[in-house]
């Protein structure tokens, strides 16, 4: 199965040229928060040509979490993940937006609030994709900060996927092999691509 994994257009998916693929994953802030701009990227997205759409919504994508049956009636043949699971092709993938504090929505404190999240996360899990990025990776900020979650990263001692798409923190766009794992940040922007891979 060939995946297209993107995250972080902010209301600029019209402007994408994507690749070929069997798989499109958006890992979320697929909007500004601006009236008319979610709707818009759900139309683009239904009518984009893969046999599977992947959607984790961003802290950033407001009128899901305070709307969500409207905008879920909208997705037809999108899989919108929130702490949910689905098996495609004999792959389960599961997605969550939740993120450590910071601004917008599906925001929670770090620790035992968060965790309840991450404790959702199936053992068997093959393709992780969270909004944001686990503590130390592909997380620095432009400042230096690593800003990721690292009640995210301890999960990982139950969890062992072989890929995790993410986004959030722009800069720490790119790949990483770290254990079991190949680590996604597929943030747009500054001339990045979606980043493509095989499973």
């Amino acid at each position: 199965m060939r995946i297209v994994s993107i995250s972080d257009t902010h209301g600029q998916h019209r402007k994408l040229s994507l690749p070929d693929g069997d798989l499109f994953i958006h890992a979320g802030d697929a909007s500004n928060g601006r009236p008319g701009e979610l709707e818009d990227f759900i139309k683009w997205m239904v009518n984009l040509p893969f046999e599977h759409k992947i959607f984790v919504p961003g802290n950033m994508d407001y009128a899901i979490e305070r709307d969500p049956d409207t905008y879920l009636a909208q997705m037809s043949g999108i899989r919108c993940l929130i702490d949910q699971s689905v098996n495609l092709q004999g792959l389960l993938f599961h997605g969550s937006p939740v993120v450590p504090n910071f601004v917008g929505v599906f925001n929670r404190e770090r620790g035992e609030e968060i965790m309840q999240h991450w404790d959702l996360i199936p053992t068997e899990v093959d393709i992780l994709v969270t909004h944001g990025p686990p503590a130390g990776i592909l997380d620095r900020t432009s400042s230096g900060l690593e800003v990721g979650c690292k009640d995210l990263l301890d999960a990982f001692t139950r969890i062992r996927p072989k890929v995790h798409v993410f986004g959030h923190v722009h800069e720490g766009y790119g790949e990483l092999d770290r254990g079991e794992t190949h680590f996604i940040n597929a943030s747009y922007g500054w001339g990045n691509h979606a980043i493509v891979f095989d499973l």
